[in-house]
């Protein structure tokens, strides 16, 4: 009987043959109310519906757009119950459907499949599926919501966006990636895989953001106090559902509150900003400091052995070029934060140069980096 009803929905001319067709089936003796509604659950469960063909004179053409008014159902068969996702347990928000049959809303999907690349309710393989990465939308149980449960769909839509726009805050419940150092203009490539980071990659490129904080492990504090704003300037998905991502330092950042939301870490920021210097004649000092410490790294990094030379080159590309105004951004000249990623310190030392907000402080701890570097035979 349901075969009747989707093959008249979608190739009946007009809408009485539609109407009759949902009659026969609504008056079947044999299904209650409840059995209708699963059935409709279930038969809506497909992603691709065949196109309406009309004989238009001597060609035909397919009209899509013509469904809508093929398809009208009584609203006593639809329940807002009957088409929620199995998953999140709310009405389908951008349904979409697994080779297996089964419809989820597709951030819920895409969670599952960061843990296990299996349907959730059927185990079914879904490794090809997740590994194309073309998550079909499922048109007609999407229309049939906006059409029949506009009042629910539109709280539904209300929900997600004030979702969207917490997780846009980039002051407040900031992601935070906890791995390790990153610095301002700094490239920092990561090779993401855990599920709760790989969930934590997408909703920044869902929210438009793009950006995350990234700190170093703390055994205290989970993560800690200072750290550096990434930004993703480009995903590359694997097929198992890992992703190689290109990211570049931007802001620093100080910790005033912890959180966790899905498994990963998160935190109320503020920026950093360098002091600026305004005297002409400390400004002149300032200046006469950076060209020395920049002339002494150029020269320590083209006296390194090649093969450590080659590895620098590769990771970080080249030192950064001499910059005019050195206090033309936020964040100071950015050879200080190249240096700082390059030179073999530890962890906890670059911390403590990225937290300060002076550029005389950050030259004078590189200085003295370097001076005790070449102070070292063969280094």
């Amino acid at each position: 009987a349901w075969s009747y009803l989707r093959a008249h929905s979608l190739r009946s001319h007009s809408s009485n043959c539609s109407e009759e067709g949902l009659k026969r089936v609504c008056s079947a003796p044999q299904l209650g109310d409840q059995d209708k509604g699963s059935l409709l659950k279930r038969k809506l469960s497909v992603s691709d519906i065949e196109p309406c063909v009309v004989d238009s004179g001597s060609s035909k053409h397919k009209k899509q757009g013509a469904l809508n008014s093929f398809l009208i159902i009584p609203k006593d068969l639809l329940d807002s119950n009957d088409l929620e996702c199995s998953l999140c347990m709310r009405l389908f928000y951008e349904p979409v459907s697994t080779p297996c049959g089964h419809t989820f809303c597709k951030n819920c999907l895409e969670r599952c499949l960061d843990h296990m690349p299996q349907c959730p309710l059927c185990k079914e393989s879904l490794k090809e599926y997740l590994a194309s990465r073309k998550f079909k939308e499922t048109i007609l149980l999407d229309m049939l919501i906006k059409q029949y449960l506009s009042r629910e769909y539109a709280e539904r839509t209300k929900t997600h966006q004030e979702e969207t726009r917490e997780l846009s805050d980039l002051t407040k419940n900031v992601p935070i990636f906890v791995c390790t150092m990153a610095y301002p203009t700094v490239p920092c490539p990561l090779h993401v895989f855990e599920p709760r980071y790989r969930l934590m990659i997408r909703r920044c490129m869902d929210t438009g953001t793009q950006q995350f904080g990234m700190c170093i492990s703390d055994p205290e504090k989970g993560f800690a106090d200072y750290g550096c704003m990434l930004i993703i300037r480009s995903v590359h998905f694997l097929p198992d559902g890992r992703s190689v991502v290109d990211t570049i330092g931007g802001k620093r950042f100080r910790v005033l509150s912890r959180g966790l939301k899905d498994g990963y870490s998160t935190a109320d920021i503020e920026h950093l900003e360098d002091s600026r210097v305004e005297d002409s004649e400390e400004l002149a000092r300032l200046q006469e400091l950076h060209d020395a410490v920049y002339e002494q790294a150029r020269v320590w990094f083209q006296n390194l052995k090649i093969h450590f030379h080659n590895q620098i080159l590769q990771h970080f590309g080249p030192m950064p070029e001499r910059e005019a105004d050195i206090q033309a951004t936020p964040n100071g000249p950015a050879c200080c934060w190249w240096l700082l990623a390059v030179l073999p310190i530890d962890p906890r030392y670059q911390l403590s140069v990225l937290s300060m907000t002076t550029l005389k402080e950050r030259l004078v701890k590189i200085q003295h980096i370097l001076t005790y570097l070449q102070s070292i035979p063969n280094n």
